[in-house]
């Protein structure tokens, strides 16, 4: 089963990383709005990705005569999550780096003429602007950004783990007979 969890977790990783980088990629397209519907579209598909586990953890208790314990369920949907959230994690590190060093000063141009556009005040643009700045050289450090970026991901794949180790542990019946 475990090249099954593999193989779940590299088809997560998989979806996650190339929908999200393709959507970063996306904020370089003036004509396009971000924000918002990007990020509901992120998750959206991290939740997307991480529906494997709930695949191979019932694949896995079929198998197994119908019975799973929540903890090996839990271990299951961890593995498949810390997998796919690596696979993220390093997509978005080569990406950033590589292709989109700029990336952040992007985000911060478009969100502060977001704030004027809506009539923000001055200490509500300069706010937004220190956030970034603070982005910006967290960034700067490969380590924390990587961290960041798992901030991201792993907690939608132990949320999703918990829902679906709850819902599909079976205990067995220990000969208990059933009245009827």
């Amino acid at each position: 089963m475990k090249n099954r969890t593999l193989l779940f977790g590299l088809i997560s990783g998989l979806i996650v990383t190339v929908v999200t980088l393709i959507g970063m990629a996306s904020l370089y397209d003036t004509d396009r709005e971000g924000g918002m519907g990007s990020m509901v579209l992120g998750y959206t598909t991290m939740l997307v990705a991480f529906s494997l586990i709930f695949v191979n953890i019932k694949t896995y208790r079929d198998r197994n005569g119908g019975i799973i314990s929540f903890g090996r369920a839990f271990r299951i949907g961890l593995s498949i999550s810390l997998i796919a959230s690596t696979m993220y994690v390093l997509g978005w590190m080569v990406e950033y780096y590589a292709f989109l060093p700029d990336f952040y000063d992007k985000c911060e141009i478009h969100q502060v003429a977001k704030l004027k556009a809506a009539g923000a005040s001055l200490t509500i643009i300069h706010a937004k602007a220190q956030e970034y700045e603070q982005l910006k050289q967290m960034a700067r450090n490969p380590l924390v950004h990587a961290l960041m970026t798992y901030l991201e991901i792993l907690p939608v794949g132990l949320l999703v783990s918990v829902i679906a180790a709850l819902m599909l542990k079976r205990k067995p019946d220990n000969g208990r007979i059933a009245m009827g």
